[in-house]
């Protein structure tokens, strides 16, 4: 498998990477889309349809099947939208300053085609030059458009007469049809944990197998969290004869969206027992693939069983030496880059007041958050348009939202049919119950506080694409955004070029050297975790007291193996004194922490 670039972009929220493909995979850089709202993705459809004069009829919200038929036509559109952006290019002269040679430029130094290209460059107008010129046009190709789906963010739905829809109407179940039966070659994403029901789904669609020419139009990859979860996801996948093309492994915390923490295991020993055991990927998946093949009756093509899963890795990389660290040190594939380019307009849409925000942003500004109505803890900056906006309701008679998509429509506690606890319907009912409890007023405004935090993910996350393509005016939107701490280090905004060359280590860094070290801002976050556990811990629950153990000593060999880093090679420009500094003093606060006897290790 030929990688055009050794890093890709990934989903970022429901909106901020909705059209990122359109932008950036023109230049050979694979992106990656959210379609969880289908509604939102109707809409920037039509904004594409009328800029590229594509054809466009509406798909009411209403319609039969609307879900996936919505999808399935944004990713057809974005499909056709690249098509053309990428043609222009590669239709342009070379030896002209031009968008062609930005393609090439920005390509990494140890391309094969970048050294070709640099070879083009050095030579004398010939017969040769031109068939030389011929070859390299014809071997530029775009990046992959692939789509992200949250497995967890899967209501079940009723009809219009209120009767229960059949599974395959489910929304992670109707998202993947949208994907299955869209013109992309590329992947989807499937993050957020293991989902049954969605996994045996992918095997209904032919285009998850390889074909008579040992292709496969669509591909499955999956975020993970450790090994464990790679093989028994991966296996599980592969008894159906699905392949899994590439393991992304993400820090738990150190990321942008929601954080699903490990049980103390830092991002470097999960890339060290990947690295140590990736053959046992394929060892443990192949016979299990051509074994479905065999019962199916199809051929499994020779070709494929040299092919190896990808593994690649994203959730905090901020300069070139971390990032050296992952592709050399750590032997994966590509690396992943999501929050920096927020401040990137060519790859992003960001409304202005949002940018303004982030590109002034500092360590305080970004915190882990309550404000998610999944329950799981969500990266957010504070003072954004939704921040403001729910604080500003919550003094109301009607704090909450009016719940316009209703994608996280999951809690049971007071309705029969599930309702979102960011909408003012549970708001009202939990804080009334509340007011009614027998607990003190301390404790009675610390639980409301927890209740009102929650916000309307599903329509705010897609304000700011709206707003920034000029659909949504900023008053009418309120602006939500999940960017990773990785943001405090990047102060500006960035042209495409610039924040490729700084992936690349071309040129002065964009971040100071005084930056910490990516290990050892997640460790620091681990020990604030760990403290937030230990605040709610109910000691006479032993199975909690247990998990916050194995968090503390999975924590500490952590820390015992950063050490090792520390004092080894060093990658470009990583912080490595920031490191040591880290670990002896997340090491004393971990100690601290446990002093009490109750949960000593």
């Amino acid at each position: 498998m030929t990688l055009v670039h050794s890093f890709h972009i990934p989903v970022m929220g429901t909106g901020h990477s909705v059209d990122t493909p359109a932008r950036v995979a023109p230049f050979g850089i694979d992106s990656v889309i959210s379609i969880v709202d289908d509604l939102l993705v109707e809409k920037i459809r039509k904004y594409y349809a009328e800029e590229y004069d594509l054809p466009f009829t509406s798909i009411p919200r209403n319609a039969g099947d609307g879900r996936a038929r919505r999808i399935t036509a944004y990713l057809d559109t974005i499909d056709e939208v690249v098509r053309q952006k990428f043609e222009n290019i590669r239709n342009e002269p070379f030896f002209t300053d031009n968008d062609k040679a930005k393609f090439f430029e920005m390509l990494p130094d140890t391309s094969g085609l970048k050294k070709t290209w640099k070879q083009l460059c050095d030579m004398a107008p010939s017969f040769e030059r031109e068939d030389l010129e011929k070859k390299l046009t014809a071997m530029m190709q775009p990046g992959s458009i692939d789509v992200n789906i949250m497995t967890k963010v899967d209501r079940l739905l009723n009809d219009q007469e209120g009767q229960p829809l059949s599974s395959e109407f489910s929304d992670a179940s109707a998202a993947l049809r949208g994907f299955a039966q869209s013109k992309l070659h590329s992947s989807v994403v499937l993050s957020a944990g293991f989902n049954p029901r969605l996994y045996n789904y992918i095997s209904e669609f032919r285009d998850f197998y390889r074909d008579a020419t040992g292709e496969l139009k669509k591909k499955v990859v999956l975020k993970v969290s450790d090994f464990r979860s790679a093989l028994i996801q991966g296996k599980f996948l592969a008894k159906k004869g699905i392949e899994i093309s590439e393991f992304r492994i993400e820090s738990g915390l150190n990321c942008g969206g929601h954080a699903f923490a490990s049980d103390g295991q830092l991002l470097p020993v999960i890339l060290r027992e990947f690295r140590d055991k990736k053959s046992q990927l394929q060892e443990t998946f192949q016979p299990l693939i051509q074994s479905f093949y065999d019962n199916m009756g199809w051929e499994y093509p020779s070709s494929a069983l040299e092919e190896e899963p990808l593994v690649t890795v994203q959730g905090g990389i901020g300069n070139n030496g971390e990032n050296r660290r992952m592709l050399e040190g750590y032997q994966m594939d590509k690396t992943g880059w999501a929050t920096p380019f927020l401040l990137v307009p060519e790859a992003t849409p960001v409304d202005e007041p949002t940018l303004k925000l982030l590109k002034n942003a500092g360590e305080k500004d970004l915190y882990l958050s309550g404000s998610s109505p999944l329950g799981i803890p969500f990266n957010n900056i504070r003072r954004s348009g939704s921040e403001v906006w729910t604080e500003k309701r919550s003094t109301t008679d009607k704090p909450g939202s009016p719940c316009p998509k209703g994608f996280l429509q999951f809690n049971t506690e007071f309705t029969e049919n599930p309702i979102c606890t960011a909408s003012t319907q549970y708001q009202l009912l939990k804080i009334d119950e509340i007011n009614r409890s027998d607990v003190d007023k301390a404790e009675k405004s610390k639980q409301r506080d927890k209740v009102i935090e929650k916000t309307c993910l599903c329509d705010h996350l897609g304000n700011g694409a709206l707003i920034a393509l000029g659909l949504l005016k900023e008053n009418r939107g309120p602006q939500a955004i999940c960017p990773g701490p990785n943001l405090a280090w990047f102060n500006r905004i960035y042209s495409l070029r610039e924040m490729v060359d700084h992936i690349y280590g071309r040129g002065k860094s964009l971040v100071p050297a005084k930056r910490p070290h990516m290990f050892a801002k997640e460790m620091a976050m681990y020990v604030d975790y760990i403290a937030q556990q230990l605040e709610l811990l109910d000691y006479s629950d032993v199975k909690a007291v247990k998990r916050v153990k194995t968090l503390r000593n999975n924590l500490q060999e952590s820390i015992d193996y950063c050490r090792e880093i520390a004092s080894g090679k060093v990658f470009g420009d990583e912080n490595l004194a920031s490191l040591t500094e880290a670990s002896d003093r997340e090491e004393e606060r971990l100690n601290q922490l446990f002093e009490k006897d109750t949960v000593s290790a």
